[in-house]
Parts: C-alpha cells; sequence; structure tokens
C-alpha cells in the first residue's frame, strides 16, 4: 500500500505532461515564434559557416586538416578588435562604426591570409608526403604556440584573456543590439547583420571557385593534383593561396564574433571555434564547399529550435550545446561520408 499511494498521487502529473507539450507545440509553430526560431538559426548558420570555409577550402584542396583554424580565428577577433577600439570613439555614428568594422574586417583578411601563406610555406609545405598525422601534430602544435602568445600579449596590456574584450563590444552600432520586428517577428539587428554576412561570405566563395582562374585551379586540384601540375600549373602557389584565403576569411569571421556577446573576443574563443567548424565540415562532407553550406545550415537551425525546447518547455541548460554533436553522431551513423562528401579528396 506505501508503494501504491506514491504512484497514484504522480499520476495526475504524468497526464498533465501530454498537455504541456501540446501546448508548447503550439506555441514553438505560431508564426512569432517559429519566425524567431528560423531567423536565429540562420544567424547561427551565417556564423558557422564563415568559421569553417576556409577550414573546407584548405582540406578540400590539400587534403590538410588545419587544427590552426580556430586559433586563428581568436587572433582575428583580437586584430579586428584593435582595429574597431583604436578608430571608433564615443561620439561615432552607426556608419562610422560600420565603416570602422569594414577596415577592420579587411585588416584581419590581409594579415592573417599573410600568416596563412606564412606557415603554409615554413611548416606544412616541407610535410605534405608525410601521413596525416604529421599534418594535424603539426597544426595543433601551431594553436599551443599561438594560443600562448595571445595569452601573454592581452596579459601584457592589462585585459583578461578568458574573458570577453567588452571594449571591442562598445563599438558595436547601438542598432545591432535593438531588435526588429519584421511581419510579427522579432530579431535583434545583430542576427539580421551576420545573416548579411554570411550570406555575402557564401557568394563571394562561391564566385571564387565558379568564376576565377584559381576557383578552377582548386576544384581541379581537389581531384587530382597531380594531373593538375603535370598540365604546367604551380600547384605549390595555388596550395599557398588557397591556404592563405582559407585562414583570411577565419579572420574575417573573428571580428563578426567579436561583436557577437555570446562570442567575443577571448583566447579560449579558438577552442570555442574550431569544434563547431569540424561538426560542420564533417557533417557536410569533407571538403565540399556545398556540403558546408548545407550542413551550417542543418547546424544552425537545429541548434536554434533544440535551444528554444530546453529554455522553454525541458528545463535541462545544459542539453543544447551536445545538440550539435548529436547531428554529428547521426550523420556518421546514417551517412558516413557526410552529406554532400566522396571517398577521397585532395591529393598531393
Amino acid at each position: 500500500m506505501s508503494t501504491v499511494v506514491p504512484l497514484l498521487s504522480a499520476l495526475p502529473a504524468f497526464s498533465a505532461l501530454p498537455l504541456q507539450l501540446v501546448d508548447a507545440l503550439v506555441e514553438f509553430l505560431s508564426p512569432a515564434t517559429l519566425g524567431e526560431v528560423i531567423v536565429r538559426g540562420l544567424a547561427e548558420a551565417s556564423l558557422y559557416v564563415m568559421i569553417a570555409a576556409g577550414l573546407t577550402l584548405v582540406f578540400g584542396l590539400m587534403g590538410v586538416l588545419n587544427f590552426a583554424h580556430g586559433s586563428l580565428t581568436m587572433l582575428g577577433a583580437y586584430l579586428g578588435g584593435l582595429v574597431l577600439v583604436v578608430t571608433v570613439a564615443q561620439s561615432s555614428g552607426a556608419a562610422a562604426r560600420l565603416l570602422a568594422f569594414g577596415l577592420a574586417v579587411v585588416v584581419a583578411f590581409g594579415a592573417l591570409a599573410a600568416l596563412g601563406g606564412v606557415l603554409e610555406v615554413g611548416l606544412v609545405r616541407p610535410i605534405y608526403d608525410r601521413p596525416p598525422l604529421y599534418q594535424i601534430l603539426l597544426t595543433f602544435g601551431v594553436t599551443l604556440v599561438l594560443d600562448e602568445l595571445a595569452r601573454i600579449v592581452v596579459l601584457f596590456y592589462g585585459l583578461q584573456p578568458t574573458t570577453v574584450w567588452q571594449d571591442v563590444l562598445g563599438t558595436k552600432p547601438t542598432f545591432l543590439a535593438d531588435s526588429v520586428g519584421v511581419a510579427g517577428v522579432s530579431a535583434s539587428g545583430l542576427e539580421l547583420f551576420q545573416i548579411l554576412f554570411g550570406v555575402a561570405t557564401v557568394v563571394g566563395v562561391f564566385l571564387f571557385l565558379t568564376r576565377t582562374r584559381y576557383g578552377l585551379y582548386v576544384r581541379a586540384g581537389g581531384e587530382d593534383s597531380e594531373m593538375l601540375s603535370a598540365l604546367g600549373v604551380d600547384v605549390n602557389r595555388v596550395f599557398t593561396v588557397v591556404f592563405a584565403l582559407g585562414t583570411g576569411i577565419a579572420g574575417a569571421a573573428g571580428v563578426l564574433l567579436a561583436w557577437d556577446p555570446a562570442w567575443g573576443a577571448s583566447v579560449p574563443l579558438g577552442a570555442e571555434t574550431l569544434l563547431p567548424a569540424f561538426v560542420v565540415v564533417i557533417v557536410g562532407g569533407l571538403g565540399t564547399f556545398r556540403g558546408t553550406v548545407v550542413a551550417a545550415l542543418v547546424v544552425g537551425l537545429v541548434d536554434s529550435t533544440m535551444t528554444w525546447w530546453f529554455q522553454n518547455v525541458i528545463d535541462f541548460t545544459g542539453l543544447p550545446e551536445m545538440v550539435v554533436f548529436l547531428v554529428l553522431v547521426i550523420t556518421l551513423i546514417v551517412k558516413p561520408q557526410g552529406l554532400y562528401g566522396v571517398s577521397e579528396v585532395g591529393g598531393h
């Protein structure tokens, strides 16, 4: 009898659970809520595709898994943040702040592209004929060196390396922090700005791959780099350009992340961006830019959807961060090569 009474008393709670889920589903499917979730998912997808685009280009042509990609993104955030802090005054208007942001993107892209070219020529190129483990260990070692150098410099100037650089957040135009309502859907100005920036990145990379000579070399080299070399193309120069372009895109993405309070310029940003970048690249298929774009959309929308459910219906704050990796696990089980992956990528 003592065990039956607690079970009977718990029945109303269990019977009410389906009703709560139905109410939550109705609220989720309402145009306002669903629109906000989609906009937030598209903003996250834009960040993911910018972070992962350079990683995809490098692996697609060269077959190099660059574990220093996250640290290069972090350096871009700090470098772009430095430009913003120096050029933006307290009285600067929105137009001036956007111009400063554009300058920061150009500076970060150029500086990180130059650094990427140096890394490719000086460190990566000598081990092309070695097993992939050498490339992984090398780029992981570069990550440790860059993170430690960044930590030393940040501490030297009196900043905390593990916390977000607040001065950079203060350079953001006020309209990016405000909410914008369109057809009953509320979205922050920053989310819309991230979507525009992500679309511009996708269009730019697509045009590079399909409308430029080096884009043709990248697509041909991804199929057979030896044949490309036999046709008289300087493959080493192509490798350097693509590696520099990939690191430059990472630096530009870092500047945008420096304006986002959820990310921000900090030394741990390298590790925080590397994991989702690899998830997006693997889910989309190693070395395919189309797969990276589609995977970023899938991961961003799934993450946004599950975050809403776990914040508003299910009280489990730690699970939304795991959803991204659950997408990875499911993809590897159902389609191990990824959504658009091929059996072999790159080659030297």
